[in-house]
């Protein structure tokens, strides 16, 4: 599925959160500089802005619907907005001929995981190192051992 707007890439870069951010689309991080950390809201405001934007929204139209929205309704918004692909993905990927499925574990941060089916698309090492990357990146924080 290709994105209705050109803008929206899956794997943002450290440039284009700073935009984010600077723009007021995304709350301002703890801390400043290679300090800076971000948390759990700014992943969903992150995962909310990709999300529009292959709906075909505008950042000027984002950061308006962003601006009142409180963690409890952009975390039902992102979920509302994944659950049918999941649903989908889930479906697909049924549990192996004796009924237990094998998983990737892949440490992200002190306390934060990745876990990743073994017969999932995503379970390819390149899209693991990329999608640890993208969720480091997006906690603000890279000096996690590999």
């Amino acid at each position: 599925m290709k994105p209705t707007n050109a803008s929206a890439r899956a794997m943002p870069s450290a440039r284009a959160v700073r935009f984010y951010v600077a723009n007021g689309l995304l709350d301002r991080p703890e801390g400043a500089g290679t300090a800076a950390t971000y948390g759990y809201r700014h992943l969903l405001q992150l995962l909310a802005i990709k999300i529009r934007q292959r709906e075909g929204q505008t950042l000027d139209a984002i950061k308006l619907e962003m601006r009142e929205v409180t963690g409890d309704a952009l975390e039902r918004r992102v979920a509302a907005s994944l659950a049918p692909a999941l649903a989908l993905q889930m479906e697909a990927g049924a549990p192996k001929q004796n009924g237990v499925s094998s998983w990737r574990r892949v440490p992200i941060a002190d306390g934060v995981e990745l876990h990743v089916r073994d017969d999932s698309p995503a379970a390819r090492d390149d899209l693991l190192v990329s999608l640890r990357e993208m969720l480091r990146g997006t906690l603000g924080r890279t000096d996690f051992g590999t």
